[in-house]
């Protein structure tokens, strides 16, 4: 079952993520997801539901290219893998965040800013690079905690900080897993209403792991599915897993 973007007549210019073929797993003898034929394009903002367990953080991560696919071909801003897209154009929002816990707020959204500059960890910022950087965590609400090292902060603190470094990088392609857990309702609109506002003004493609499937619904241009396997379209009508959630 084709997963391309409904829209025949765009063309590959704004294609963000091609997956064609694709087979993810950690061992080839047990593979966890099978995609065949999946776009992403620019200003688009799919979101990925599914049981526990049943691949979706390793889709992320094989997209990000932290995982390689067994088989199949995937291309990703530009490059295809094994070939990297250029540095600071793919945003990870793990659900670990992957923060420097003993650094500041400020630290962290600097080393997003950084990469999304192109600049060497080890070279003084240039105004513009600290100035986005600010700009980015006043957007999450956290201009207060900026000095505070991340040790001190709350779950959903950190999740912000997480989401105002990967938006002080600037990147062509947002992923998130899961990356509004531990919010309250007034932040988690706030949240997601600066990271959609970003697709959209910027042109880049957001993928969301997202188990609310009411709110991956309300946020998504598309909800996929997986299920036993394979990366579906998520059906319109009530499921199991729906009404579980």
């Amino acid at each position: 079952m084709s997963l391309m973007n409904e829209d025949e007549g765009q063309q590959n210019d704004d294609c963000v993520v091609r997956l064609n073929g694709v087979v993810i797993g950690y061992d080839s003898n047990d593979p966890l997801v099978g995609v065949p034929d999946l776009t992403i394009r620019s200003g688009e903002i799919v979101a990925i539901t599914g049981a526990s367990g049943v691949g979706k953080t390793t889709l992320l991560r094989t997209i990000a290219g932290l995982v390689r696919p067994i088989s199949g071909t995937l291309q990703v801003c530009g490059a295809t893998l094994p070939a990297s897209p250029l540095r600071g154009t793919v945003g990870y929002i793990p659900q670990r965040l992957g923060l420097v816990r003993h650094a500041s707020v400020r630290h962290n959204v600097m080393l997003g800013a950084r990469a999304g500059h192109t600049q060497s960890l080890t070279i003084l910022p240039s105004s513009d690079v600290t100035q986005h950087a600010m700009d980015s965590i006043k957007r999450m609400g956290l201009s207060d905690k900026s000095n505070e090292p991340i040790r001190r902060l709350s779950g959903g603190q950190q999740r912000r900080v997480a989401t105002a470094r990967t938006l002080a990088q600037a990147p062509k392609l947002i992923m998130a897993d899961e990356f509004l857990s531990e919010l309250d309702d007034e932040t988690l609109s706030k949240v997601l209403s600066e990271v959609i506002d970003y697709v959209r003004t910027s042109g880049a493609a957001l993928i969301v792991v997202e188990h609310d499937v009411s709110r991956a619904k309300s946020m998504a241009d598309r909800l996929l599915v997986i299920d036993d396997g394979q990366v579906n379209p998520f059906l319109s009508e009530p499921t199991a897993l729906e009404v579980k959630s």
